[in-house]
């Protein structure tokens, strides 16, 4: 309705649109596909896979029949969503009682990851026509404390060249894959126990989905790269952006990453109508944060691919100047508060879950507070609201550790048979 009234059409608009015109996310439908054949036979899954291939086939033959060219979005992935739709036909007409179930949870999760990614793209439309002021300044100021990050690495990604630039863009921007691939490892017994686990990091990904955007209304930022840039022109330089977005007349000065903004009072200041508030706090970086706290228990080369993605992630956010140092320990902190929400929820809430939780959301709301009212504080005293900020994120991140392992079931020795007696 938000999206309506501002001239645009919803998140399921957009994915009913899928069904026929060229997908904006075509990677993305036949990552949903993935996931949603957890629940079906190795049989069903190469019908499934042969199924998408072929729709998509037929489709790009159309549009090069009827000389349709495919300008916004990709050629394929029609096939894919055709697939999960089909599923759920299946589902209804031809499956009964837990099967029926099983199948109609597998074609959710499928929808729910497309969902969640048309809906967070609605959301960054409602911030920018909702929000036309922007604390950039603050949050800028408040970076002072640890010393300018997306300044530091913004120049390292720069003097990278086009190499370094687009491996960095490729993991930031298929980030939602890398998930599936870690999720399709957790859920990878569904189809032979015809259950799902009581928690997988699908769950995760959407809450983050789902709760960050309300924390964007409340902290609208827009990032370095637009308040103290020409918004994406050097990127669209290297071939990351075909055309930038005109922010660059509403930036503060044309200073990232070139030269550190100078500290001074900081106050709100107005902004365009196109670009996303959406820096604060980074969900790029909770949602790689949540792929390598999943990832932990998976074999070795899962662990590294983790590591990687988290490493890489948290590099590209800084050094496309998309955000500030201070994001990214908001979303660490922000992470580790739903994760811990949510195996608490499965644990039954005990004690030691609400006092995770109730700790994660005061840290986070701390920080928030922190850099509205004291970022001049902050810049003026770098080596003690540095390391207090560092310090605020470590705790979070060693009583979530601590307190999962208390929660993880421990082994038990094995006992040893009692010696008999020997018989003289």
């Amino acid at each position: 309705m938000a999206a309506r009234h501002y001239g645009e059409p919803g998140p399921i608009t957009n994915q009913a649109r899928e069904v026929l015109f060229a997908p904006k996310s075509g990677f993305l439908l036949y990552a949903g596909m993935a996931l949603m054949m957890v629940v079906l036979t190795w049989r069903q899954r190469f019908i499934a896979i042969g199924a998408a291939i072929g729709i998509d086939v037929v489709f790009l033959a159309v549009r090069w029949a009827a000389d349709a060219k495919v300008t916004d979005g990709h050629p394929f992935g029609n096939g894919a969503l055709w697939v999960i739709l089909g599923c759920a036909v299946i589902a209804v007409t031809r499956r009964t009682g837990r099967e029926r179930v099983l199948l109609l949870k597998g074609v959710a999760l499928g929808l729910l990851l497309v969902t969640g990614r048309k809906t967070g793209d609605t959301w960054l439309l409602i911030t920018s026509k909702t929000r036309p002021e922007v604390l950039d300044q603050y949050v800028a100021t408040a970076d002072h404390a640890l010393g300018n990050p997306s300044w530091l690495v913004g120049r390292i990604v720069a003097a990278s060249g086009p190499i370094g630039s687009n491996l960095l863009n490729l993991v930031y921007g298929q980030l939602a894959v890398a998930a599936v691939v870690v999720a399709l490892y957790q859920l990878r017994k569904v189809a032979v126990e015809r259950r799902f686990p009581r928690h997988h990091l699908v769950r995760t990904f959407l809450v983050i989905g789902l709760l960050g955007p309300s924390i964007y209304m409340i902290f609208p930022v827009v990032g370095p790269v637009f308040a103290y840039g020409t918004g994406v022109e050097h990127w669209s330089s290297v071939g990351l952006w075909p055309e930038a977005p005109p922010s660059g007349q509403w930036a503060v000065a044309d200073l990232w990453p070139r030269t550190t903004p100078p500290i001074s009072t900081p106050h709100p200041m107005a902004f365009d109508e196109i670009t996303p508030r959406n820096c604060m706090p980074s969900l790029h970086t909770a949602w790689a944060t949540a792929i390598f706290v999943h990832s932990r228990r998976s074999p070795r080369f899962l662990r590294f691919a983790g590591t990687f993605w988290l490493v890489a992630t948290l590099c590209a956010t800084l050094g496309f100047g998309y955000h500030y140092g201070v994001d990214l320990i908001a979303g660490v902190v922000f992470t580790l508060t739903i994760e811990a929400a949510l195996r608490a929820h499965d644990r039954g809430w005990d004690r030691s879950g609400l006092r995770l939780v109730a700790y994660g959301t005061t840290v986070f709301a701390a920080l928030l507070v922190s850099y509205r009212y004291l970022p001049l504080e902050m810049a003026r005293h770098p080596w003690l609201y540095g390391p207090l900020l560092v310090l605020a994120m470590t705790s979070v991140i060693y009583a979530y550790a601590r307190t999962v392992a208390l929660w993880e079931p421990s082994a038990a020795p094995a006992q040893q048979p009692e010696r008999q007696p020997e018989l003289v």
